[in-house]
């Protein structure tokens, strides 16, 4: 059988395409130069959270995750963040190829829990392979990806932000029921609202608690010298 080996050489956010994506670049390398005639590749990707340290207040936004930092030792455990699928061309030796993952900004994905509670550093990610290779000079021989090998990588936390700031800047995105949105679609219109910010603006004020009173000064109880009194 060929021996494959597999190395994450960079990552960058795709600036064309029509959703949040991220584009791996894959060094393959088959061992003696042999030749490949292609490779059906699948690629399981995972977040390898124990693998990073955590300030304050990364720490506060993992939470709903991991729980409380006391627990990590064993609540930190690897979180699926994708599997993708990529058909390699022909090539002898080495080759190099994108593989491109779409991604989401749904907070109710741990993954992307995770992303957004990081505020710098890097993810350590973990590329898991496998699929089906077809190789041979003469003919070609159907091959199995072994299911060992495997890929780490730190991805910068800034590509993930740079991702998002492209197709949603300045904004997040929430997930609501049907009959939540087709409620507070009723108040926009009810109250003739311009936007879904002025909507969700004008429910929280009228949620926020009355503000108490100011202090009172005596000088403003008392008639301005311009003011006549009543006799």
């Amino acid at each position: 059988m060929t021996e494959f080996a597999f190395t994450c050489t960079g990552v960058r956010a795709d600036a064309y395409a029509a959703g949040p994506t991220l584009v791996f670049r894959l060094r393959i390398t088959a061992a003696g130069g042999a030749r490949v005639h292609a490779i059906a590749l699948r690629c399981q990707i995972r977040i390898e959270p124990a693998r990073r340290s955590y300030g304050p207040a990364e720490a506060e936004g993992l939470a709903d995750l991991f729980g409380e930092r006391s627990r990590w030792g064993n609540t930190l455990q690897p979180v699926q963040f994708a599997q993708v699928s990529v058909m390699v061309p022909s090539f002898t030796g080495e080759t190099e190829t994108d593989l491109v993952v779409p991604c989401t900004y749904d907070m109710d994905i741990a993954a992307t829990r995770y992303f957004e509670a990081l505020t710098e550093g890097e993810v350590p990610l973990l590329m898991l392979f496998s699929g089906t290779a077809f190789t041979g000079d003469a003919g070609f021989r159907v091959e199995p990806v072994p299911w060992d090998r495997e890929a780490a990588y730190r991805m910068p936390v800034a590509v993930w932000r740079e991702m998002l700031e492209q197709h949603f800047p300045g904004c997040g995105w929430l997930r609501l029921p049907r009959e939540t949105m087709d409620a507070l679609l009723a108040f926009r219109s009810r109250h003739a609202l311009a936007s879904w910010e002025s909507t969700v603006r004008a429910l929280l004020d009228a949620a926020a608690p009355p503000q108490p009173p100011g202090p009172v000064r005596l000088g403003a109880l008392l008639p301005r010298l311009t003011e006549r009194a009543a006799p």
